[in-house]
């Protein structure tokens, strides 16, 4: 798995979780799903992403979106 498609599952997770908690806990949880949305609106026009500066680190290989 490269950095590209480890950095859209995290998200997409993140996403998930955040609407499930939503759901059953509070609705506040969507600031989550609002903030992992703004971050990779983001990382689509400047290529910076924490996430991926994380993944590299950890040993992932580079993808297209993310060296």
């Amino acid at each position: 798995m490269n950095i590209d498609r480890a950095v859209m599952a995290f998200a997409g997770f993140v996403v998930l979780l955040s609407v499930t908690l939503a759901q059953f806990v509070s609705p506040w949880w969507l600031l989550l799903t609002a903030f992992v949305g703004l971050n990779l609106f983001q990382a689509a026009f400047t290529g910076f992403c924490p996430m991926a500066l994380i993944l590299k680190k950890a040993g992932f290989s580079s993808g297209q979106a993310f060296r």
